[in-house]
């Protein structure tokens, strides 16, 4: 496939190339494509197919642009940002949509995983931060924020159930 477009898709159509926090821009505008997408009811295996599809193309298409960009893991690659959000929040948007939940309530699961994410994604604990320094190819460029998302995604489910939510 075109190099171009390829581009394209991991920089999430030009927003990796934002100058100031291009990784927390990205993971906005992705909270913010799932809050729309939650209310117009998008089914979420379609939301599944199109992450694992994502997944598959980006880590291959990161692979084939080494030397389009300044290192391996450059800033303006955000598409891992989206797959890494995609994770607390495609969740929430299964278990939610299954129930009663009000939307008020996705929402706020929706911004507390944008800061659950971000935290992890930035803090980088083990084993956030060996795949960050040790796996230098599409695969480890993703794998660490998809850690990420599952560290935030445990963290959310484990103060839902004290909380008596779910």
């Amino acid at each position: 496939m075109n190099k171009k477009i390829g581009k394209l898709i991991v920089t999430m159509f030009g927003i990796g190339l934002v100058k100031y926090f291009p990784g927390t821009f990205a993971s906005f505008v992705t909270a913010s494509i799932y809050c729309f997408f939650y209310t117009i009811k998008l089914n979420y295996i379609l939301l599944i197919l199109i992450n694992f599809f994502l997944f598959i193309y980006s880590v291959w298409m990161i692979n084939s642009l080494e030397g389009e960009f300044t290192e391996i893991d450059s800033k303006e690659i955000v598409i891992d940002e989206f797959l890494g959000q995609s994770i607390p929040i495609l969740f929430f948007y299964i278990i939610f949509n299954e129930g009663s939940v009000s939307n008020t309530f996705f929402f706020i699961m929706v911004f507390l995983s944008f800061i659950g994410f971000r935290f992890f994604d930035i803090l980088k604990p083990y084993p956030i931060n060996y795949v960050d320094r040790n796996i230098k190819n599409g695969f480890g460029v993703i794998l660490d924020d998809l850690i990420a998302g599952f560290f935030t995604l445990i963290v959310l489910y484990i103060c839902i159930i004290f909380y008596g939510q779910i």
